[in-house]
């Protein structure tokens, strides 16, 4: 996969905060080399969290957010603030940019702490390094030792001169990598040289056309990275598949809404897992949704259910997540349950009117951002589970999806 193929959800997400007019978007230009976000004396000119992909050497392939900024006044104001802060529970690393004419604000102080609290890797950029009455700041006072500034991940930058803009790319570089050193599988772990593995891929209405979704494509390319055979094929092909195998696959993975289906296929000697289960893993909080999805089993009648996707598409008539999980969830509880949907990046801040919040996967969406939505739902004491573990459940094989996972 190229570097521009490369999926959001799987770039390292790096934003930038600051006051308005603090020199924030004309810094993310130099930073791009591109003119991304409109630059203008006027303050608040950007209004809304501005995302761009691009390639950020060394660190690779990343989304640069521009965000508005933190003391925008008014009601609108105040809610592209609550967007800004939100920002917060999605990026990997972070870019405080200060007014190097103006010193650091009570705004930036907050951030600044919000960042350390956050344990968010961050660069303090002090801006307009080329005008009179610039300072060095060291994230909590004006300084002209800069070696010590440095040393604090501090930078002098000047987006008309082009000054500090390389020295402050390394430091993003060095302290988002920093933070990116655990290697994370979907599969990868799981397959030893030679393993043969079974994706079962149902090829239906809401499947995107001519390509595989993102959890298959990782799973594959994964397989392949540990020096595994792929085999791929729908849950109407699986049967003869498994007939022309000489020896037992290592593993089955199937696309959750086919769970039951495919339990029935596959021998029980034979591990079986889902995508949704492996995304959930992969995102590292497998464990915390295993224990929610008992919640499925204490529903009662008037209870609500969230079930939340983070991307979004065109609902078919059976959608798997407005249709078909609702269906089974009223057929395994035999409860009259209300069901709630959201998607995309709307994800609600109270929780308490659900009893229940059932997940897809999170492939579109950063581990930041499950995590954010995990313990949104904890604090609030909501259990969180996901799609192939809910659907595992129904269909009583949940015990036997997970066994084999570390």
């Amino acid at each position: 996969m190229s570097l521009n193929q490369t999926p959001s959800a799987e770039r390292v997400h790096i934003g930038f905060f600051g006051m308005r007019n603090a020199g924030k978007s004309s810094l993310v230009n130099a930073v791009t080399n591109q003119d991304m976000s409109i630059v203008s004396p006027v303050a608040g000119t950007t209004t809304d969290p501005v995302r761009k992909t691009m390639e950020l050497l060394p660190l690779g392939p990343v989304v640069i957010i521009d965000t508005p900024g933190l003391d925008d006044e008014g009601d609108l104001g105040a809610q592209r603030v609550e967007k800004t802060l939100r920002t917060l529970e999605t990026i990997d690393a972070a870019v405080l940019v200060i007014d190097g004419t103006k010193g650091m604000s009570e705004q930036d102080r907050r951030i600044l702490q919000a960042l350390r609290n956050g344990k968010i890797p961050h660069v303090v950029a002090c801006s307009k390094a080329d005008l009179e009455g610039f300072a060095l700041i060291d994230g909590s006072a004006s300084t002209a030792d800069a070696a010590a500034a440095a040393h604090r991940n501090v930078v002098a930058v000047s987006s008309a001169t082009g000054q500090g803009v390389e020295e402050l790319k390394n430091l993003i570089a060095a302290v988002a990598a920093k933070d990116q050193e655990d290697e994370r599988y979907v599969i990868g772990d799981l397959v030893k040289p030679g393993d043969v593995v079974v994706l079962v891929t149902p090829i239906d209405g809401s499947a995107p056309k001519k390509r595989m979704i993102m959890p298959q494509q990782m799973c594959i390319r994964e397989v392949l990275d540990a020096h595994g055979l792929v085999c791929v094929s729908q849950e109407t092909e699986l049967a003869a598949l498994l007939d022309t195998l000489k020896a037992d696959p290592a593993l089955v993975v199937t696309d959750s809404q086919v769970f039951g289906t495919v339990s029935q296929i596959v021998p029980d000697r034979i591990p079986l897992t889902s995508f949704s289960i492996l995304m959930a893993r992969y995102k590292g909080n497998l464990d915390a949704q295993l224990r929610a999805v008992a919640a499925l089993d204490d529903l009662q009648d008037g209870d609500r259910v969230l079930i939340s996707e983070a991307c979004t598409h065109h609902r078919q008539c059976e959608d798997i997540g407005t249709v078909k999980i609702p269906k089974w969830i009223t057929a395994h509880t035999g409860k009259d349950v209300t069901f709630d949907f959201t998607s995309g990046g709307h994800f609600p801040d109270d929780l308490s009117p659900y009893r229940l919040v059932v997940h897809c996967g999170g492939c579109m969406v950063t581990e930041k951002e499950m995590r954010s939505r995990m313990k949104r739902a904890s604090l609030q004491g909501i259990p969180f589970t996901n799609y192939g573990m809910l659907i595992a459940q129904v269909n009583g094989i949940l015990e036997r999806a997970t066994r084999h996972l570390p």
